[in-house]
């Protein structure tokens, strides 16, 4: 079995579209797993896929990134505290927000913490998708070790979060503002009238012609004067073409009445 018909086998038999990636990255991860495994082929380890839960789960582990910390990039992120939120607040008053691809939580509970602060008395939605069961379990836990938290201030810490050991873990008061649930960026349907969504450092692991089919599909499900929050190392250069405005390195608008 080759590398393709693998693919093609994986989607079949789990439902995992994996033509979008990047072929060389997601080959050498894969072939990375299968010799740990000492696994001889794609077909050896295809049945071993559909015979073994965990090595499952240690798959969509690896071929995901799921990295991610409490206001990952802090200066990029005080720029949504200090004007993209007051902006869509000013606007739409009530947020509905989407966090995509968002590992373990620590990104829409950001938000959450942001829109506690700013605007207490709203009525928001946050939803927070990944393709990783596993990682949105640990989400809904809400536990996170220290290094997760670093860019949180004092304040921050000792406001929103109660230490146990070496954990921290959310209020309950924050984890109730966010909605969990699976969807693959891929082949799952999107939302619509989304006035923030942040979708940070995972478009970069795909295809330049898939990156460009997901940044249409988010501007179609932003509400107009909605904004797009990508990922710090990566870069939207044709956003005139898809309809945007950059409104700020890394922010994209939908232009109101588009």
């Amino acid at each position: 079995m080759d590398f393709a018909t693998f693919k093609q086998e994986v989607h079949r038999s789990f439902g995992l579209y994996l033509d979008g990636y990047k072929e060389p990255q997601l080959k050498r991860r894969i072939d990375s797993l299968m010799s740990l495994l000492q696994v001889p082929d794609y077909g050896a380890y295809l049945r071993l896929l559909s015979q073994d839960s965990q090595q499952w789960q240690r798959f969509i582990d690896k071929i995901t990134i799921n990295v991610s910390e409490f206001f990952r990039n802090p200066e990029i992120f005080a720029r949504l505290e200090k004007e993209i939120l007051p902006q869509l607040l000013d606007r739409f008053s009530n947020l509905k927000v989407w966090s995509a691809a968002c590992a373990d939580g620590p990104e829409p509970y950001s938000v959450a913490i942001l829109l506690t602060e700013m605007a207490p008395g709203g009525r928001h939605q946050i939803e927070a998708t990944d393709i990783d069961p596993g990682a949105l379990a640990a989400a809904r836990r809400g536990v996170y070790s220290s290094r997760a938290l670093q860019a949180v201030s004092r304040a921050r810490l000792e406001r929103f979060f109660r230490q146990e050991g070496d954990h921290y873990c959310i209020q309950e008061r924050i984890k109730g503002l966010v909605n969990f649930r699976q969807h693959d960026l891929l082949k799952d349907p999107y939302g619509s009238n989304y006035h923030l969504i942040l979708c940070r450092n995972v478009v970069i692991y795909f295809t330049t012609a898939t990156q460009n089919e997901l940044y249409q599909r988010f501007y179609r499900a932003l509400s107009p004067g909605g904004v797009l929050f990508i990922g710090a190392t990566e870069s939207l250069f044709h956003y005139r073409e898809l309809g945007f405005i950059k409104v700020a390195p890394w922010f994209y608008r939908r232009p109101e009445g588009a």
